[in-house]
């Protein structure tokens, strides 16, 4: 590294956690929704009992284990709670490492995925996203879920030789703070990779194969402690049913909406037990309803990507006075105003930009002419929407059109990222705190705004180029015996 980037990153690494420091300590509250139960579980880690409760049964307290939640994001917290204490300055101090991190890794990424300026671009947007700056004060998990996949990414396309089994050994830590991490593991094998080479397919899945066993390693040890305490296993954690049955049972809205015992699980003990009722449920009514479940598809979609007001709703709610229904609908507005801008750019990301002639150039001004009337019939509306353009933003990069801008793995990690975001809450439901784990993704798209399409040498000659960039990661890119 250039000494001018360590001086750049030491400032941005600064910069951004100061930011959030002082935002996070003059907002911060009593943690809520969620958040009560990541602190709650926190604490006790921290004490020692591990991720539970206790039970009052016959007069007595009944250590009662839990895995409903994923674990990861409370483990966290419960280092600093160990260390300094369980309060929310402490919250805020976790938080704010997290996001100036979390900036770090963006710029890292970028600069490969770009180049210097444009990753230096894609940091400093995400150091001062006023909704990644808001988060500071939130005791919620979408910070620590992105970061874990962003330096996974950065490890699997470093081009050292162990670069990729690091980077699925951090995806396997990241999947404890958010399961769908592991979507992204078997694309962990495109490191060194252009994308789609049909001819390398063999390799790349014997790879993918290899790479997903590796990032399950983190998380076995907690698979085999649900199976010990619980009245059943579960991988991670037990709320993939009951977000099923949300996205589909028949008073579903395409957000979150209170499941009753009344719906269809009346007689469960445990949470794994509930968990695979709800899941059975959920099955059950997308099998026999399922132009209903594929309805709710853009409702879904849009609660997760057309606006983004969860941190200041959290806020509110933790600090009434402070967060009056004035204040915080200009707040809602900032951030969502500052989120369709982003949405916007980060979908120019996928098109190249090109003053000559050629196939390339109408190709890609075609694109740019489909982007813009995207976006505006989108916004015309009478309820503004973006979320077709980040499904465009997901799709497009991977589709070989001429005149495309560069391609590189460090664009294509991300990509998957926001794909299989879109994919999950597609399936499940939506809220728009969901689409804050990849807001760095369209930070970074963003900054690769305005690209001009890679010329076609330089293209062949990095093909060729990445046989031997994929040999430096060892074992796992060699083709199988």
């Amino acid at each position: 590294m250039k000494p001018s980037d360590r001086v750049f990153g030491a400032l941005l690494f600064v910069f951004a956690l100061a930011l959030r420091m002082g935002v996070g300590l003059s907002w911060v509250g009593e943690a809520v929704w969620d958040g009560h139960y990541y602190d709650f579980g926190a604490q006790r880690i921290a004490e020692g009992l591990g991720y539970s409760d206790d039970l009052v049964v016959a007069g007595k307290l009944i250590w009662h284990p839990w895995c409903h939640y994923p674990v990861g994001y409370s483990a966290f917290l419960a280092l600093f709670y160990r260390i300094l204490g369980a309060t929310p300055g402490v919250v805020v101090f976790a938080n704010a490492l997290t996001g100036a991190g979390l900036a770090i890794a963006t710029w890292r990424l970028g600069s490969r995925a770009f180049g210097g300026w444009r990753g230096r671009i894609a940091g400093v947007l995400v150091a001062v996203h006023p909704g990644l700056v808001a988060y500071a004060a939130l005791t919620m998990t979408e910070p620590l879920a992105s970061l874990g996949a962003f330096v996974a990414f950065v490890l699997a396309t470093s081009g050292r030789r162990w670069g990729l089994v690091l980077g699925a050994l951090v995806l396997g830590l990241s999947a404890l703070v958010r399961p769908q991490a592991l979507l992204c593991a078997p694309f962990l094998a495109l490191a060194g990779e252009t994308p789609l080479e049909a001819s390398r397919f063999k390799r790349m899945l014997f790879r993918a194969v290899l790479v997903t066993g590796v990032a399950l390693v983190p998380v076995l040890p907690w698979t085999v402690r649900n199976c010990r305490v619980m009245d059943g296993c579960a991988l991670v954690s037990t709320n993939g049913g009951w977000n099923l049955a949300i996205g589909s049972f028949p008073r579903a809205t395409g957000r979150f909406e209170t499941l009753r015992s009344s719906d269809g699980c009346r007689e469960v003990t445990g949470q794994v037990q509930q968990d695979r009722c709800w899941f059975g449920y959920g099955v059950k009514q997308i099998w026999a309803s399922p132009m209903h479940w594929l309805g709710l598809v853009p409702a879904k979609l849009g609660f997760t990507f057309d606006h983004e007001s969860f941190a200041f709703e959290y806020l509110h709610q933790a600090r009434p006075e402070v967060w009056p229904d004035e204040t915080r609908a200009r707040a809602r507005g900032v951030t969502t105003l500052v989120h369709r801008v982003l949405v916007l750019f980060a979908a120019l990301g996928c098109v190249g930009f090109s003053l000559g002639r050629g196939v390339g150039t109408l190709v890609q001004g075609a694109l740019l002419v489909a982007v813009a009337a995207i976006a505006y019939f989108g916004m015309a509306g009478r309820e503004p929407s973006v979320w077709p353009l980040v499904v465009v933003t997901a799709l497009v990069p991977w589709l070989r059109f001429p005149g495309r801008p560069r391609w590189s793995t460090a664009v294509g990690l991300p990509l998957v990222l926001l794909g299989t975001t879109v994919l999950t809450h597609a399936v499940f439901f939506g809220e728009d705190r969901y689409h804050m784990v990849v807001t760095p993704v369209l930070c970074l798209l963003a900054a690769g705004a305005f690209r001009r399409p890679e010329p076609r040498r330089k293209a062949a000659a990095r093909r060729k180029s990445s046989v031997g960039v994929a040999q430096n990661t060892g074992v796992f890119l060699a083709r199988p015996s």
